[in-house]
């Protein structure tokens, strides 16, 4: 049975999409089975994944609306597949932004998507999902179906501020909609050592989160960035920088979290 994961920051630019991308082909790469999928209308993650959002005939708006399974929508890349890290992706285009016109009528709107999961859990043992930078009926699809959040964030001072934010959101969705949602944990993004500030809110998110904060650190790296222009993730692109075996091992570090869940 598949563990269902929110990629979430209400702050824009930290690193979300990289992250689900390069989680799920880090998690690929270490055997595991892994479903993808964009909620994002900008279709960052579907486009960083090899798949085409242009030429995709189903996507995650029709698996919303419900004119289409899970299983009629997903799509693999075969970039990935011929690299060893190849995983399911439920794409998203800008058809997504109609989505929440759409929705706002409908019964279990925020629901939706648990309930299309629900019919292909078993086949996978990770379901990661990019959500936007918003708290849209989106992103409260993605979370009334989760069993955690994972918290990308840059170690700056206006990171934790938009964490504050998120932490009170994921509280209220947990308290009326979600009674298995919570954080499973804060992972620093493009850090860099050098600079005092990172240091000091990185020492500051370890003493607040405890063991909410990952051991895995991923770096700023140039090879991450290059990445998604070429329509692979950085552990496809080039396995051997320091951002892709940083992901490589925070792929290893979440299969234990999630044994000892």
């Amino acid at each position: 049975m598949a563990k269902i994961f929110c990629i979430a920051n209400q702050k824009g630019g930290v690193g979300k999409t990289t992250t689900t991308v390069n989680l799920a082909a880090g998690l690929a790469k270490v055997g595991q089975r892994v479903l993808m999928i964009d909620l994002d209308p900008q279709g960052n993650a579907t486009m960083g994944s090899g798949v085409d959002k242009r030429k995709l005939a189903l996507t995650v708006y029709d698996v919303l609306l419900e004119s289409a399974s899970i299983t009629e929508a997903r799509v693999q890349s075969e970039k990935l597949q011929a690299a060893g890290c190849g995983y399911d992706v439920l794409g998203a285009n800008r058809e997504l932004a109609g989505a929440e016109v759409e929705l706002v009528e409908v019964e279990r709107r925020e629901r939706r998507l648990k309930a299309a999961i629900a019919a292909v859990q078993t086949e996978y043992d990770f379901v990661l999902i990019d959500c936007p930078p918003s708290l849209s009926m989106l992103t409260l699809n993605g979370l009334c179906c989760a069993h955690g959040v994972i918290v990308p964030m840059q170690c700056e001072y206006f990171a934790l501020e938009g964490l504050t934010d998120l932490v009170n959101t994921i509280k209220q969705v947990k308290a009326n909609l979600n009674d298995d949602l919570q954080i499973i944990g804060l992972l620093r993004v493009m850090f860099d050592p050098r600079i005092t500030l990172q240091q000091q809110v990185s020492d500051q998110l370890k003493a607040h989160f405890a063991d909410k904060v990952f051991d895995t650190v991923i770096p700023r790296n140039v090879r991450l960035a290059e990445a998604p222009s070429y329509g692979v993730p950085g552990v496809v692109f080039d396995l051997n920088s320091k951002g892709a075996q940083a992901f490589v091992t925070f792929a290893q570090e979440m299969v234990g979290r999630v044994q000892s869940m």
